[in-house]
């Protein structure tokens, strides 16, 4: 997500990973080819987009307005046939304006009022599971059991994205709407019911596998001995709090089951776990050994995928 120094938001995302270190690497070649007279000026654009509050930058801009600006001959010819009431007119819009504002209601009162409903997308799955009383959350069931219903057999399940616009139409609708119907025809490209499903874990504000356990995964995926690197990983998924737990349990079931008709769908746990790695697992703060952590984030999967039974079945399996 990126957000420019003129406020405008912009969303870049993809499955393939390469590319989105691309993009990354594009973005930051580019800013650093600024020029250095651009980047001071852009100071204060930068404060002013850490300010939280529309009055802040309302007034902000009465500053602006104040400052002494280069005098051209065009802003001249406007100046002369600017008139006083043409000031005292956007004054008075300016004053309505953060009025209005500053007394909006806030988001407490909206959601206790039911305008605004809790948020699926972008909370945290604690919070989820406590909000719909169970501990694994409902939208997660309901893409599983479409994707199960209609989509083992399509080719690169879960690796071909979906239309965008389509899957922020349905965050969308999961977001505002208590019941949600996967079989309605707007969502018949299954590829947007799996892509608003990756697009919710990726959203989650901690990933499926918390940031606390994340370099215990690490070093358990590192063990050479294969039971005892089984075992570890049984172990740390066992010490997950129950959300975590029973989600990624019904996520990993459902994902072997993709796994099974890889002669079908061409998705084998390797694929998997390339796409799955970097969206279930991540570290809290990115540090420069970025493509060994993705390494080790793919391979845990994939040996949680290979190994399901002995990882997620009782102790006398």
């Amino acid at each position: 997500q990126i957000t420019t120094v003129s406020g405008n938001e912009f969303l870049l995302q993809s499955d393939i990973d390469f590319l989105i270190l691309d993009w990354f690497h594009a973005i930051k070649n580019a800013i650093d080819r600024l020029p250095k007279e651009r980047r001071i000026t852009s100071g204060n654009l930068e404060f002013k987009l850490r300010r939280s509050s529309s009055i802040e930058l309302l007034n902000s801009l009465d500053t602006e307005s104040k400052e002494p600006k280069p005098e051209h001959r065009k802003s001249l010819i406007f100046r002369l046939n600017y008139s006083a009431s043409d000031t005292n007119d956007r004054n008075r819009v300016k004053s309505r304006l953060k009025k209005f504002i500053s007394r909006r209601p806030s988001l407490k009162t909206l959601q206790e009022k039911g305008l605004i409903k809790d948020q699926i997308f972008g909370s945290h799955l604690h919070l989820v599971c406590e909000h719909e009383k169970s501990t694994v959350p409902q939208f997660v069931r309901l893409c599983i059991k479409a994707v199960e219903r209609r989509g083992l057999d399509v080719d690169g399940i879960y690796r071909v994205s979906g239309n965008l616009a389509t899957i922020q139409k349905l965050r969308f609708v999961v977001n505002q709407e208590e019941k949600l119907n996967l079989d309605d025809s707007q969502w018949e490209d299954i590829h947007v019911v799996t892509g608003a499903l990756k697009m919710f874990f990726r959203e989650l504000p901690e990933p499926l596998f918390p940031y606390c356990f994340f370099e215990q995964f690490v070093e358990a995926i590192k063990i050479q001995d294969n039971a005892t690197r089984i075992k570890s990983i049984r172990s740390l998924v066992k010490k997950l709090p129950r959300p975590n737990y029973d989600t990624m349990k019904i996520l990993f079931e459902h994902l072997k089951k993709i796994a099974a008709k890889e002669s079908v769908n061409l998705m084998s746990t390797q694929s998997l776990g390339i796409v799955f790695g970097p969206t279930l697992l991540r570290p809290e703060k990115e540090t420069g050994n970025m493509a060994v952590h993705m390494l080790y984030q793919n391979q845990i999967v994939e040996l949680m995928l290979s190994e399901y039974s002995k990882i997620f079945g009782s102790e006398e399996d």
